[in-house]
């Protein structure tokens, strides 16, 4: 016989720690999961009359809230009805109603470019905390130019005015 070599030691022990499979058939589940199988959590008979409980005193307060606020939601259902028929008096009024769904479909795309653009931004390192602090930067800006005193605020009024108009077309 041949002198055993530790290269021939070596293969042999590799052999031996490679798993065997089993010939009995077994039914399993694939998870394409890294992470283990956690089993679902098992309910205590102790938590249960708690949760209940916890249950019980949300249902009363919420019904409570209900009853407060029922004299305030029929007039806001007769709001939402004026609403409605007010938007379809201004829909059947408009002579151009695929200029308003070609600037509709505009600011659908728009706004999700933009979030494609938030996503790639918030992507690099740094660059998010910087535009927090931009972003702090011109808050404190607007607060002291226009909601700090009583005469920049009026001034932020009238401007905000004179945009409705603009935007309205009666100016």
């Amino acid at each position: 016989m041949a002198a055993a070599t530790p290269y021939a030691t070596a293969y042999t022990n590799t052999a031996v720690l490679v798993p065997r499979l089993s010939t009995t058939t077994t039914t399993t589940t694939v998870r394409c999961s890294a992470l283990p199988y956690l089993p679902p959590p098992r309910l205590s008979s102790a938590s249960f009359p708690a949760s209940t409980k916890h249950f019980a005193e949300c249902r009363r307060s919420s019904v409570s809230q209900i009853g407060a606020s029922s004299s305030e939601d029929t007039s806001t259902s007769l709001d939402a009805s004026e609403l409605f028929t007010d938007l379809k008096e201004k829909w059947d009024a408009l002579e151009n109603k695929s200029t308003v769904i070609l600037y509709g479909g505009g600011a659908v795309v728009a706004v999700w470019l933009s979030s494609i653009l938030v996503g790639a931004i918030n992507s690099v390192p740094l660059l998010p905390k910087i535009m927090e602090l931009v972003g702090l930067g011109y808050t404190g800006w607007f607060v002291y130019r226009y909601l700090l005193f009583k005469s920049s605020r009026k001034e932020l009024a009238t401007d905000i005015e004179s945009l409705k108009k603009k935007i309205a077309g009666t100016e």
